[in-house]
């Protein structure tokens, strides 16, 4: 689907496909169109070409109501500051055009399940950023939702809420329902999901499995301290699969790229040569490089998927957003 404003290109020709048992991630710096995707998504906004499936159901090209079973939210929950947790859900809950009250997940069980039940009668002007954010959680688990799109869930939460949030993400995968799960944090991707999308500059820049990433990020950079950094050079240069250089900081040292089979052998030899290793420290996470190499260093031209979509990889689970 493509989105644009003014004369800005907010998303242009984005495909994602999530799949039902599975969490995906929607990744990719701030910017990038991830929330416009979401509002598109949850039936905020318009999108100006593409087509748009939610379990199964199309959705014509305006906004307005989502199918039974979609929730989720986009940037900030904003709640009426002046009523308890507990009321605001009720209140959204009998909005709600299949009448919320008959359904499974309640507003107390909701609370429950972020661990707002000792605040439920609180009103939400005294409650905490992290609070409230637990809160449009809350409320988007009301519907008892089989797809869940959750925009930058884990924003403001402490660790120990944002680990509960994935614990609950997880829960509901678990059972079947799919979740895409829009971040900027490649580590967060990295642990949560099997399957993501990379935007940038409102252009899809990979599809596929994090295992296919992997296959794509570059070897590790290490920074590398020995007994004799200038024979450790030499040895290096008789090696092949590995590239090493002095580091260019002040305090000296090495930087070494290589694969773990590559790396793992040269520490050998330098051992075998009488060159003691004194530091060897991963710099940069190899994912995360890749990441910054797809975003931040790719122009719109380069933005291109480099590999298979998610749907390809997802075995025999249906797809339930696409």
């Amino acid at each position: 689907m493509s989105k644009r404003f003014g004369d800005r290109d907010a998303l242009s020709r984005v495909d994602l496909v999530a799949e039902s048992g599975r969490l995906h991630g929607l990744l990719g710096p701030n910017g990038a169109g991830k929330t416009t995707l979401m509002r598109i998504l949850l039936g905020l906004v318009r999108r100006d070409s593409g087509t748009l499936r939610l379990l199964g159901c199309g959705l014509d090209g305006t906004a307005g109501s989502l199918p039974d079973g979609v929730a989720g939210f986009v940037d900030t929950p904003a709640f009426y500051p002046y009523l308890s947790g507990a009321r605001n859900l009720a209140l959204l809950a009998g909005l709600d055009r299949h009448g919320g009250a008959m359904r499974p997940t309640g507003p107390g069980n909701a609370l429950e399940q972020v661990g707002l039940s000792g605040h439920a009668e609180i009103a939400v002007a005294h409650y905490s950023a992290g609070m409230r954010q637990r809160l449009g959680l809350a409320a988007a688990l009301l519907r008892s939702p089989q797809l869940l799109l959750l925009d930058e869930p884990t924003n403001s939460l402490d660790p120990a809420g944002a680990r509960e949030v994935r614990a609950l993400a997880r829960r509901l995968v678990d059972k079947g329902a799919a979740v895409v799960w829009s971040s900027h944090d490649m580590a967060e991707i990295e642990e949560l999901c099997a399957t993501l999308t990379i935007i940038n500059r409102g252009r899809v820049v990979f599809s596929g499995t994090v295992d296919e990433v992997r296959t794509l990020a570059p070897a590790s950079v290490h920074a590398l301290c020995t007994s004799d950094d200038l024979a450790a050079l030499s040895l290096a240069s008789q090696r092949h699969g590995l590239h090493v250089k002095m580091a260019p900081t002040t305090d000296g040292g090495l930087e070494v790229s290589a694969d773990d089979a590559a790396l793992d052998a040269y520490v050998i030899a330098l051992g075998r040569a009488g060159v003691a290793v004194r530091v060897l420290q991963r710099r940069t996470r190899t994912l995360e490089s890749l990441f910054l190499e797809l975003t931040e260093f790719a122009g719109p031209s380069e933005a291109t998927a480099p590999a298979s979509g998610a749907a390809s990889s997802a075995g025999r689970a249906s797809p339930v957003v696409s």
